[in-house]
């Protein structure tokens, strides 16, 4: 099992090849129930790799993840804990266990994806893992969750920090609940506490804190002042 503190030292793949990757995830049409168009990350080199559940009905049209209502809400966590949005987006790999809207369902709300459309991104992940060892993994839902831990309670999962070994790489996990608008898990208590328990573990972790440099920076290139609650 590598130690921590091989992986705070591994260099990133080159933007090269994950421009490459992208291009081969945006090109992908094995899933005849899903809606275009896919939806994935940008190509950056990343330390930190973000596993959101599925795009939603306006995701395609703005062509990145988490650009809906969703969205706002992570990026008002993120902002708490001193990373604005645009320095997220950039050094950032924002995965999905599913990169393509699944529809509506029947009985309203999205469609959970099936097991062969999760199986066929799958192909993606393991790729993503595999090219970026990423030193910190965020499942943000539980559908994202449970691609990288064992099922259980959002209450026995949020505001804890994990080992995982996910295809091989060994990484640390800090797993968030889905910030959609329709959740009311993280509204009340115990979400409330639990969700601040867990942005706490990511201001802590170094590779937050080198998104946290990042986006000083970047404020400071910009004439603003980033502000952490």
């Amino acid at each position: 099992m590598p130690k921590r503190k091989e992986n705070s030292v591994l260099k990133p793949v080159d933007a090269a090849t994950m421009q490459a990757h992208v291009g081969d995830v945006l090109a992908c049409k094995l899933c005849p129930k899903m809606i275009g168009p896919v939806v994935t990350s940008r190509p950056v080199p990343a330390r930190i790799y973000l596993i959101g559940q599925a795009p939603g009905p306006h995701e395609g049209r703005f062509g990145q993840p988490f650009a809906w209502t969703a969205g706002k809400t992570l990026f008002r966590w993120f902002q708490s804990i001193g990373v604005d949005e645009e320095t997220f987006r950039a050094n950032v790999f924002m995965a999905a266990v599913c990169r393509c809207f699944p529809g509506k369902a029947k009985g309203g709300g999205d469609r959970v994806p099936d097991p062969t459309e999760i199986a066929n991104c799958a192909r993606w992940m393991e790729r993503e893992v595999a090219l970026l060892k990423p030193a910190l993994i965020i499942p943000v839902g539980r559908l994202g969750i449970e691609r990288v831990l064992p099922p259980a309670p959002l209450a026995e999962i949020v505001g804890r920090k994990f080992e995982t070994t996910l295809y091989g790489h060994t990484a640390e996990v800090i797993p968030l609940p889905h910030s959609s608008g329709a959740s009311t898990w993280f509204k009340m208590e115990p979400g409330i506490s639990l969700l601040q328990q867990a942005l706490a573990l990511l201001a802590k972790h170094p590779a937050w804190r080198e998104l946290q440099t990042q986006a000083q920076r970047r404020s400071v290139s910009r004439g603003t002042t980033s502000q952490v609650s």
